[in-house]
């Protein structure tokens, strides 16, 4: 059977065009809340599997999207690798030891990837009950973001110790960064061995980066797990996101398949730069669900500048836990509607 995701991601011809929306699998849902409430606590939910499997399908039964993405987290990498991670209420995930020298990193768990089994029994449950025409992704957060969190130990606005560490000592950083690609390229190939059918590689704080900086301590790092896992799974699309780049967007190239595209990019600036060398996935900007006519004209707009051109819908970055259900159901139908009609003119 056809997956059009896939299809998408590969530039293939589809019916129309697939559509998505990151952190789909989320607080907007009562049914998401449910299982949280019983649960209680959101890393137990993520070492589940039989709640990492129901939440990962909650989208795919609710909202018909076309891809369901893993239920986990990015911090779970460095969580195994040693670094105590806990929620903090109003701050977020908090790592208590952070990463400040050789030393730290000698005492980090070179096989952390093992240690996420559960994740990959997760994936087994989610591929027994999702429908053979609907994809799965498996995801990793990009080295960069992780050592951000490593080395900061929370989210940061400045960045000022890891970027302290950029100018001050990047050599450290480097060896660090080089670690996190090791353990993202083992961490992903084990999400396609245990049956995720395309791999998203989130980078969150690459904009934190100037220009030169950002290739040399986040894009490159990104390029390099592309390049592993295209070569040992050639038939696995991979997805590279960076987030507040738009600018940098001119000399960014790896052997991804698909290039997310963040709600601050106008679409047809990135489809000038991109063409059709990559399929580009986004870009509504999320707020824009709170009303159904902001969603429709957004949609419209971006299927026209996207007729013809591979593309995948989705936000331009995750939803928020407030927006109405009904609406994210709109914007799915409607990406589909609309999408659908302007292939049928082609």
């Amino acid at each position: 059977m056809s997956n059009i995701f896939i299809d998408a991601c590969f530039g293939r011809e589809t019916p129309y065009t697939p559509v998505w929306m990151m952190r789909q699998a989320g607080r907007y849902l009562p049914e998401y809340m449910e299982v949280r409430k019983k649960v209680g606590n959101f890393l137990d939910m993520t070492r589940n599997p039989e709640i990492v499997a129901e939440v990962t399908l909650q989208p795919i039964e609710i909202l018909d999207v076309d891809a369901a993405i893993l239920f986990s987290d990015i911090l779970n990498l460095p969580m195994e690798m040693g670094l105590s991670l806990r929620f903090e209420k109003g701050v977020g995930p908090v790592f208590d030891k952070t990463i400040d020298s050789e030393k730290d990193i000698d005492n980090l768990d070179p096989n952390a990837d093992e240690k996420l089994f559960y994740v990959y029994e997760g994936i087994k449950k989610i591929k027994e009950r999702l429908p053979k025409n609907k994809a799965l992704i498996g995801f990793a957060g990009s080295p960069w973001t992780i050592a951000t969190y490593m080395v900061e130990g929370r989210g940061s606005k400045q960045y000022a110790k890891i970027k302290k560490m950029v100018y001050s000592n990047p050599m450290l950083l480097h060896r660090l960064l080089a670690f996190n690609t090791k353990e993202t390229i083992e961490y992903l190939s084990k999400q396609i061995e245990a049956g995720a059918d395309a791999v998203m590689i989130f980078d969150s704080w690459g904009s934190a980066l100037e220009k030169e900086k950002f290739f040399e301590f986040s894009w490159n790092y990104m390029k390099e797990i592309a390049k592993n896992i295209k070569q040992n799974y050639p038939t696995i699309p991979v997805i590279g996101f960076s987030k507040g780049v738009g600018l940098y967007y001119p000399d960014m190239d790896g052997e991804f398949d698909v290039i997310g595209v963040d709600w601050s990019v106008p679409m047809d600036y990135a489809l000038g730069i991109f063409k059709d060398n990559y399929t580009l996935q986004g870009n509504m900007d999320p707020t824009r669900l709170y009303s159904k006519s902001a969603t429709k004209e957004a949609v419209e707009k971006i299927a026209k500048i996207m007729k013809g051109h591979r593309h995948i819908f989705n936000l331009g970055h995750g939803i928020l836990p407030d927006v109405p259900v009904e609406n994210a159901k709109y914007f799915v139908d409607l990406c589909k509607e609309v999408s659908r009609k302007l292939k049928e003119e082609e």
